[in-house]
């Protein structure tokens, strides 16, 4: 689900979409609340990783997001999970609040 922000108005984005495959849910304009989990998501990511490195070529900008992506799907703990990683939360056997986005990428 993405909003009506100019980085998903592209034609460029649009094009890789439809060679993809993928569909663009976007949400109801001025409606923000409904893509309030991808919106943390997406703050996290750029302040964590892409504000703080230099990619110096595609490939270092692949392995850094990686090695970010890793450490935040296996060892970062989740409010949303009852602040347990999302390792812990599925060795517990316990299941998500239908609520409750995951943020998986």
């Amino acid at each position: 689900m993405v909003d009506h922000g100019t980085e998903f108005t592209s034609k460029a984005l649009d094009e890789w979409a439809y060679r993809g495959g993928v569909q663009l849910d976007f949400i109801r304009p001025g409606k923000p609340v409904e893509n309030a989990f991808i919106e943390s998501f997406n703050g996290r990511l750029r302040d964590e990783c892409l504000n703080v490195h230099d990619f110096i070529s595609i490939a270092d900008a692949r392995a850094l997001i990686e090695a970010w992506r890793q450490d935040y799907n296996r060892f970062r703990p989740h409010g949303a999970l009852g602040h347990l990683t999302p390792s812990e939360f599925a060795e517990r056997g316990q299941t998500h609040d239908p609520k409750v986005a995951s943020l998986h990428f």
